[in-house]
């Protein structure tokens, strides 16, 4: 909206500020009149003869005239004489005239919008002439209230100069409404509030009294009154919670009344307890299941040194370096119970794990990892985290034999990176490169085998092997984020 406002209107900055606030705020004009409003400003260098629609909003208490998106369309005065006269005169008009771009009816209320002592730009409120709702103390109600919120537009009083605290669950009229007269007292609860006073265990007849009177927290409305400017707070009452958004109703800067409204969040705050609680046993079992498969990795290695056949304890180290490689993704889990894994902060502490393995003074092997993959679901990353360990101690095992002359350190660079939908790891060593004639389908050894296994069935990848100076391994797969089909 600012953005279309600065385009066309010359409207200056205190003005577009003044004309954001309404908008962030009218949907309670809407619905306490029952009717759509838009909001018009004359385009710049046309005196009041043309109008953009800046803003549009529907009830949520009645039926829309315009299902349409209207914001942006220019409304010659010839459309709308009584907006145009409402901008001339800075008063308030009433009439009939056509719907935009149809030849129903509509009942108008244009309201200009005033700042600083001018009018920046004009409600026009349309109605239906033929549905309106049968007017019973509700109605009256909610259009006395609207009545007096359009002056207070006409005033400038209305927005609010300053900044609401906005909650995702802020009140609308249809949650809830209660009027109050200029001495804090109930003049009017509208079923729905009553409904969440009884929620909150206050069954006593309210009209007349201040709220205070019947067990209900007075101090927001208090503040209110003082200040005046609105408020919005969130009220616990035994395991009832209600959000409460209160106004001043003003005449020339004077409270003469209030509105309350009221939401009962009490279901919505008990599923994000529930949330929360999930939250936490999930993490809890990814730490359970991190610290039992530490303990088997230390079974195994206290097994491992009790043997005395050489290939037997290296198998037994290889399930031992798998099986942690696996505990580091639960360790991650284990700090976010979220849908997908930052698996950057896995790949390290798997570099590391290969490298302690590794090292030896005889000669040293330096594992550097580069790049970003991101975020993956949480349901890839256990395999991938497997396939890099075995694709790194792969590297380390095969790129430098014993008895290779060799000068300076050993060098596996591990590359990550994200090509579209796909995650894309590389594991690269400056060792002798592959064996003569080597056919990644013909391989026989364990580490190869349960990565191709991994990548191609069980996560829909790819994998290649090329012989660059040393091996690299290329492995690819697709990787959709949570909520994204199948």
């Amino acid at each position: 909206m600012l953005e279309l406002a600065r385009l066309n209107t010359g409207l200056d900055e205190p003005a577009l500020q003044h004309l954001h606030r309404l908008v962030a705020s009218w949907q309670v004009l809407a619905d306490l009149s029952f009717s759509d409003l838009q909001l018009l400003a004359s385009i710049e260098g046309e005196a009041g003869r043309r109008f953009l629609v800046l803003g549009q909003v529907r009830p949520t208490t009645g039926q829309t005239l315009y299902p349409e998106d209207l914001v942006g369309r220019v409304v010659e005065e010839s459309e709308r004489p009584l907006v145009a006269r409402a901008w001339h005169l800075g008063e308030i008009t009433h009439g009939v005239a056509p719907v935009l771009g149809a030849s129903e009816p509509a009942r108008l209320e244009c309201i200009p919008v005033r700042e600083g002592g001018r009018t920046i730009a004009v409600v026009s409120l349309e109605a239906s002439t033929t549905s309106a709702r049968r007017q019973g103390e509700l109605e009256r109600h909610y259009v006395e209230v609207f009545d007096r919120l359009a002056l207070m537009l006409v005033e400038g009083s209305f927005p609010f100069g300053e900044s609401e605290v906005e909650l995702e669950e802020a009140p609308r009229v249809g949650d809830g409404v209660i009027v109050l007269d200029e001495g804090r007292r109930v003049r009017f609860a509208s079923p729905n509030a009553v409904s969440a006073l009884h929620r909150m265990g206050i069954h006593a007849y309210t009209t007349g009294l201040q709220l205070g009177e019947v067990g209900f927290d007075q101090s927001p409305i208090d503040a209110m009154y003082r200040s005046p400017s609105p408020v919005m707070v969130e009220m616990q009452r035994g395991e009832s919670s209600v959000v409460v958004h209160a106004f001043p109703l003003l005449d020339a800067q004077a409270v003469v009344g209030g509105i309350v409204l009221l939401r009962d969040v009490t279901a919505i705050r008990h599923r994000d307890r529930m949330l929360v609680t999930k939250d936490a046993t999930i993490r809890e079992i990814h730490h359970r299941v991190k610290n039992n498969l530490q303990t088997i990795a230390a079974l195994l290695r206290l097994q491992a040194r009790r043997l005395r056949s050489a290939e037997a304890r290296s198998a037994l180290e290889e399930s031992e370096r798998r099986i942690r490689a696996i505990a580091v993704v639960h360790e991650t889990l284990s700090r976010d119970a979220s849908d997908v894994v930052p698996f950057d902060e896995i790949v390290r502490p798997l570099a590391r794990l290969v490298e302690e393995a590794s090292a030896g003074p005889d000669f040293p092997i330096r594992i550097e990892v580069e790049g970003h993959v991101g975020d993956i679901p949480g349901e890839l990353a256990t395999p991938m985290a497997v396939v890099l360990n075995e694709l790194v101690q792969n590297a380390v095992e095969h790129a430098y034999p014993p008895g290779k002359a060799r000068a300076g350190a050993g060098r596996v660079r591990v590359t990550l990176a994200r090509e579209g939908d796909d995650a894309v790891l590389e594991v690269a060593d400056d060792g002798v490169g592959l064996p003569t004639g080597f056919e990644l389908d013909e391989a026989t050894g364990l580490g190869l085998s349960i990565v191709h296994t991994l990548v191609t069935t069980e996560m829909g990848g790819s994998m290649e092997l090329h012989d660059d100076h040393g091996a690299r391994a290329v492995v690819r797969v697709p990787v959709r984020s949570p909520g994204q089909d199948a």
